[in-house]
């Protein structure tokens, strides 16, 4: 697994099950790590609007700032879209 030592995951079953659905590599370890140590791993539903309602450039520097790749080809869908599979 290149780039995260084995040391860092504490649930490599939850781990890989989550990388095989499709999620990040960082947001899988914060799961499987939250499930090892049998805590939620984070509140859902937060204060901020739904992705939806943000303009483009709002989309676009949220992407920016976590490093999507490929973000000044998408349209705002795709941006969403990457935003929420990051």
């Amino acid at each position: 697994m290149p780039g995260k030592s084995m040391a860092s995951i504490k649930d490599e079953k939850t781990y890989e099950a989550l990388r095989d659905e499709g999620m990040s590599k960082e947001k899988a370890a914060r799961i499987a790590n939250a499930r090892a140590a049998n805590e939620k791993p984070f509140k859902k539903g937060g204060k901020a609007a739904p992705y939806e309602d943000w303009t483009k450039d709002e989309l676009y520097s949220k992407a920016q700032e976590i490093g999507i790749e490929g973000r000044s080809r998408m349209d705002k869908k795709e941006l969403i879209h990457a935003l929420r599979h990051h």
